[in-house]
């Protein structure tokens, strides 16, 4: 895979947008996928939102209509712009599910701060190449960004901050509760029917060997041992190699066209996304416009 990056000599404060969009859509596509995953799933083990998520039912019900609208939402304003039209509709959208709860800015600053750090380290142990210092900037401003979107206080303002939020974060909340690990048992039930043929069994046990300690701790789930987290991070590290070595990818790779994503085979509204107030009316018009 050729090493010049499009976004080479782009200014990370200003043309965040386009950088991150480089990387998810053309550099690391299906790292970012799976490193954002794991940042939702991580923030069920902090129990006022693991609990909060289970009480709604969305993840236990309707697991897979509740990760497609996550992913949808946030891939939105990715494509089209923070600034677009339905950009602003996306992040309206978000606001508007979570007004509906009684969320903490606490709360509300960790979750970013795991799309922020989740990623980066992702990247770095298992990503075909590093993060430049300024795909790491323009990462941290976009979700500055987002953030200030969504009405959220106190944001950090550089990546050394958002990886201190999330560790003190999860070192002081992280701890078990039967909703939230019922929302992480229903999710990994999704997460192995990505990948046919691999048993369920067996995709819960790797997905065990990439969670630390403590998380694992916090959901009550046993150690998968050594040699499961060789293998799999070995895997992981052999892929890496394999996809250095390919062309340079041409299209962008959306979220939206990977076949995980099952619940609008004909295309979706995006203000029909994510859940509503009872009685809230939805005009679902026609499909296939975002």
């Amino acid at each position: 895979m050729a090493h010049t990056r499009r976004t080479a000599g782009l200014d990370p404060q200003t043309r965040f947008e386009d950088i991150y969009r480089d990387l998810t859509q053309f550099e690391f596509p299906w790292d970012m996928n799976q490193s954002l995953s794991f940042a939702l799933f991580r923030t069920y083990a902090v129990p006022t939102i693991g609990r909060l998520l289970f009480e709604t039912g969305e993840f236990t019900e309707r697991v897979q209509k509740r990760y497609d609208d996550t992913a949808l939402l946030l891939e939105v304003p990715l494509v089209h712009g923070l600034d677009s039209t339905a950009g602003k509709q996306a992040i309206r959208r978000i606001n508007q599910m979570h007004r509906m709860y009684d969320i903490s800015n606490d709360d509300m600053r960790y979750v970013l701060a795991t799309f922020v750090v989740v990623p980066v380290r992702w990247i770095t142990a298992y990503g075909w190449r590093r993060l430049t210092d300024d795909e790491v900037v323009a990462t941290v401003r976009y979700f500055e960004a987002v953030g200030r979107r969504m009405g959220i206080r106190d944001i950090p303002h550089d990546y050394d901050g958002f990886a201190r939020l999330m560790d003190d974060y999860e070192r002081d909340h992280f701890a078990f509760d039967r909703g939230a690990r019922a929302v992480a048992d229903s999710t990994l039930r999704l997460l192995a029917t990505f990948y046919p043929g691999v048993p369920e069994s067996v995709a819960r046990k790797a997905a065990y060997a990439l969670m630390d300690p403590p998380l694992l701790a916090a959901f009550q789930y046993g150690e998968p041992g050594r040699r499961w987290r060789r293998l799999v991070k070995s895997g992981l590290r052999a892929r890496s190699a394999v996809v250095a070595r390919l062309p340079r990818r041409r299209r962008p790779l959306t979220v939206e066209s990977m076949h995980r994503i099952r619940s609008y085979p004909k295309g979706f509204q995006t203000a029909a996304l994510g859940t509503f107030a009872p009685g809230c009316p939805v005009h679902a018009g026609r499909s296939g416009g975002v």
